[in-house]
């Protein structure tokens, strides 16, 4: 994968250096090549030369849906992207008639598509974009090795230092740094070391902890939906989850959550009861007598953390961060791709109009990232903070004024069309916050749902029939655990 960084010999190219290979990264350095004459990834890791675990990536164990906000913009960077995700074993499902979910205000009806998601294992979504990538002669990757700090000073990042397998330390100029190393960024005590200010930074801690384990699918379930039941914030006791999502190679990863005092645990014998113990037993009954492929595997680096790099007094020449390195978010949103993949789009547009070292290029990227960023934050706070012993700063009167106005919007979206399609326009990060409030909508949410609440999991016969079998000698439905 690596190559000389002295491509073709010329001192003058224009160079550019990608902290991080995940998604990401790898996304920016497809932007980066159509404008400097070479890329150069660092990452610490050795990457998989095919849809494999990378140590640095934990989180991969669990569930990840990529909304089609995050999908449609990662097909404009890299077109053809969703066709070999899809021959690679992905499927692409439409929303919400693919998916049985529970939310807070009760369950959502399978309507007409009007968003989608795509739906594979982690590692087969970084695989695709990655193998794009690293081919192209313009990208040199430099695996294992560790970056050490940027180059420049207060006014201008000219590149970074590194070290590699070996202990050697160099530097690699560049006229543009972007970090997209993800959730354990060093940025803030980089830029610090060049004489920055302290950039402020927010926290909600909702002591959100995952366990995750991965079953065979049974025969017939090549198009079973999205099974998922929420947790309901406004309830004073843990916010508890269960899902299935749909892998490539007829396998369901189900991945169970709990806020603090009520998380799960590694203990396989216990997987099964906290799944029937969430709001609603359907996950639970659905993997009764499923096969179990992989022990259970829990994480807990699931702190919402947001850095307002946007609202610096001043921000170097030559330096942006991009994806989890600015905002980190609770997973049960499934954001943290979406919202990285439109920042590089913003990268995109920036680069398109004013070029790799046009003034005032990384503050006006920076800025632009405040967009998708801010969307995704206010949806993960605003309930995370709810939870009991929940950390964070107290969201304001505002904000609990406009969170009525929500759950009254997400009971109207389980019995009105209009507005659930404006409801997973915004989930799937199609549309701003704001969108929500238009007059039509808010008009709706007044009225509220047209449709009677259903009583429970919107399963068609088929999916029932699947169930059944599966479970053998019990013959009662999910929907009437």
């Amino acid at each position: 994968m690596s190559s000389d960084p002295l491509r073709n010999g010329r001192a003058t190219a224009r160079r550019a250096v990608v902290i991080g290979g995940g998604l990401a990264g790898m996304l920016t350095a497809g932007v980066l090549r159509e404008y400097v004459e070479q890329v150069t990834v660092v990452d610490r890791d050795t990457l998989p030369e095919g849809p494999r675990p990378r140590r640095s990536l934990p989180q991969a164990h669990h569930a990840h849906l990529l909304w089609s906000g995050g999908a449609r913009a990662i097909e404009s960077l890299l077109p053809g992207t969703t066709d070999r995700w899809l021959a690679a074993g992905a499927r692409r499902i439409p929303l919400p008639t693919g998916l049985v979910s529970m939310s807070a205000q009760g369950w959502f009806r399978r309507f007409p598509e009007m968003q989608f998601v795509i739906a594979c294992s982690r590692d087969l979504l970084d695989w695709v974009v990655r193998e794009q990538v690293v081919t192209d002669p313009r990208v040199v990757v430099l695996e294992r090795t560790e970056l050490l700090g940027l180059e420049g000073g207060a006014g201008v990042v000219d590149g970074v230092r590194v070290r590699g397998e070996a202990g050697n330390e160099r530097v690699l100029a560049a006229d543009l740094v972007v970090d997209a190393s993800g959730r354990g960024s060093r940025a803030p005590e980089w830029l610090q070391s060049l004489g920055l200010p302290k950039v402020r930074e927010e926290s909600v801690d909702s002591g959100l902890a995952y366990a995750s384990r991965i079953f065979r699918a049974p025969d017939g379930s090549d198009e079973y939906p999205v099974v998922n039941v929420q947790a309901d914030a406004r309830e004073p006791r843990p916010g508890c989850t269960a899902t299935i999502v749909p892998l490539e190679g007829r396998r369901w990863l189900v991945t169970l959550s709990g806020t603090r005092g009520g998380q799960p645990t590694n203990a396989a014998d216990k997987f099964g009861d906290f799944a029937r113990s969430v709001r609603h037993p359907v996950v639970g009954e659905l993997i009764t007598h499923a096969e179990p492929l992989t022990e259970v595997v829990v994480s807990r680096s699931t702190v919402n953390r947001r850095r307002y790099y946007e609202k610096a007094a001043t921000w170097p020449e030559g330096f942006v961060a991009i994806g989890d390195a600015v905002a980190t978010y609770n997973p049960v949103y499934g954001h943290g791709m979406s919202v990285a993949a439109q920042g590089v789009l913003e990268l995109r547009r920036a680069l398109a109009a004013h070029g790799v070292t046009s003034p005032g290029l990384a503050r006006r990227v920076q800025r632009s990232l405040a967009g998708p960023v801010g969307t995704a934050w206010d949806l993960a706070t605003g309930q995370d903070i709810l939870y009991p012993g929940a950390i964070g700063k107290d969201p304001g009167v505002a904000a609990k004024v406009l969170r009525h106005y929500v759950d009254r919007l997400m009971l109207t979206a389980t019995g009105r069309p209009l507005v659930a399609k404006a409801l997973f326009d915004v989930m799937t990060l199609s549309a701003r916050t704001s969108s929500l409030l238009r007059p039509e909508v808010a008009l709706a949410v007044l009225r509220g749902p047209k449709l009677p609440p259903l009583q429970g999991p919107p399963l068609s016969d088929d999916e029932l029939r699947i169930a059944k079998e599966r479970r053998g000698e019990r013959e009662a439905d999910p929907a009437d655990a």
